[in-house]
């Protein structure tokens, strides 16, 4: 289990609150409430979610880790979530809900396991894995949904966001049109390519691409 040990971010052992894994910045810059030109609508989905995702699956054979930042907040965490044998760290998806919460309204929802497991084979895809991902969006409140809306049409009424099901992201240092066809060659769900803003979109739906 020395392989699943990271650093401060020991999650099989004491219990810990969520919020205690992320290590803030001296001075974050959190723009809460702000509409960025970063955050791009989606394109996922123009009615109701009526099919289920597809089943998404990363390497078992190796600990579930990711390296996680977000400027909005100044926040980092790197935390295993799932151990070589599979089982899933419950504090560890907890922190990982707690750091993709709506930087709009502060509310957070369960992640879906099966876009954190799509996140992690990516990264493991790039450069052997371990890299820093810098994530834009995560969970988007309704309220934020809705407010989007109001300024664009390609917002999805029905966003995957909406449901914990979708992450925008980038690591830098990696081309996006990498991050793409990384994203592509896996088919596990949806994948946006956002070129200009530098920054790629997945989800836990069905594969499909724009």
């Amino acid at each position: 289990m020395k392989g699943a040990l990271v650093g401060a971010f020991l999650l099989f052992s004491s219990p810990v609150f969520p919020a205690e894994l992320i290590s803030p910045e001296e001075s974050p810059d959190k723009m809460r409430g702000d509409i960025t030109e970063e955050e791009v609508p989606d394109q996922t989905i123009g009615g109701i979610i009526t099919e289920p995702p597809v089943e998404i699956k990363g390497d078992m054979t190796k600990e579930g880790r990711l390296r996680l930042y977000r400027s909005r907040y100044g926040e980092r965490l790197d935390v295993v979530f799932r151990n070589a044998d599979g089982e899933y760290d419950h504090e560890a998806l907890a922190a990982i809900n707690h750091f993709m919460r709506c930087h709009y309204s502060d509310e957070e929802t369960e992640i879906d396991i099966r876009v954190i497991e799509y996140l992690n084979a990516m990264d493991n895809r790039i450069n052997g894995g371990g890299n820093e991902i810098h994530v834009i969006s995560g969970y988007r409140s309704r309220e934020y949904n809705d407010l989007l809306r109001k300024k664009s049409r390609r917002v999805a009424k029905y966003s995957y966001h909406l449901t914990g099901q979708a992450i925008d992201f980038r690591i830098p240092g990696v081309k996006v049109k990498r991050l793409r066809q990384s994203a592509m060659k896996l088919a596990y769900g949806g994948v946006g390519y956002y070129p200009r803003k530098q920054f790629v979109h997945i989800d836990s739906g069905l594969f499909r691409y724009w």
